[in-house]
């Protein structure tokens, strides 16, 4: 992998990892429900969730690049069409985006319906405002559902397998890439959990403050699009050639 790609694949990854998804908003609700110090052992989790989603993929990646090349031009075909799509929708839906406080709730609503058995010590917030949450789950369990939260997105797999194959050079040696992009992934992800985790209010201000988050979104968007064609010429040269 050349150097400019790799900046293209670094740049784009943490500028991806600025929107708030699932486990940017996990860590931004924990880190005002918990604190930062309890928070951590969220980001832990969600880190591992991330890590098997990743690794699943990886794996995949490897053995159909060995055994069916043609997968492999498919799974390019397929995944460029995948990311147009996030592109387009990302751009068109970014206006109907409600405030970062309140996607927060809703992520806390569903986590907490997910846990049945009150034991479990998951409490719903009273509110997003408020500094501590009366009952504090063990370290343990905010692991778990960090993991629980990552790995209950299965299209991170789909994002993965549509988004990687363009930084990777198929004809070299796999591994050694997978291992920089991956640290790469992981350096981004962590970044944003932290500020997400330690910015807490004020991030959720500044995202709220006219059309900031919708812009954020927009931007994520463009990145899809242009991915997604650098993939679907790519699939057109295969053929040409």
């Amino acid at each position: 992998m050349s150097w400019h790609l790799f900046v293209v694949f670094f740049v784009s990854t943490f500028f991806i990892s600025a929107t708030p998804g699932p486990n940017m908003l996990l860590a931004f609700q924990y880190g005002l429900n918990y604190g930062v110090k309890r928070t951590l052992w969220t980001l832990a989790g969600l880190s591992l969730g991330l890590f098997i989603l990743l690794l699943s993929t990886l794996l995949g990646l490897d053995v159909i690049s060995r055994q069916s090349p043609w997968i492999l031009t498919l799974i390019k075909a397929v995944g460029g069409l995948y990311l147009l799509y996030l592109g387009i929708s990302a751009w068109r839906n970014a206006a109907n985006n409600s405030s970062l406080m309140d996607d927060a709730q809703i992520l806390s609503d569903e986590v907490a319906a997910s846990y049945p058995d009150k034991p479990l010590n998951i409490p719903a917030p009273r509110s997003l405002s408020s500094a501590a949450v009366t009952i504090a789950p063990s370290n343990f369990i905010l692991f778990r559902t960090g993991v629980w939260v990552a790995l209950s997105n299965p299209k991170a797999i789909l994002f993965f397998a549509a988004f990687f194959p363009k930084f990777i050079n198929f004809s070299r040696s796999l591994w050694a890439q997978y291992v920089v992009l991956t640290l790469a992934l992981y350096l981004s992800e962590t970044i944003w959990q932290l500020i997400y985790t330690i910015g807490g209010k004020k991030l959720s201000g500044w995202l709220d403050v006219g059309a900031r988050l919708a812009w954020l979104n927009r931007g994520c968007g463009v990145i899809f699009v242009i991915i997604a064609l650098a993939l679907l010429i790519e699939v057109g040269n295969h053929f040409i050639h």
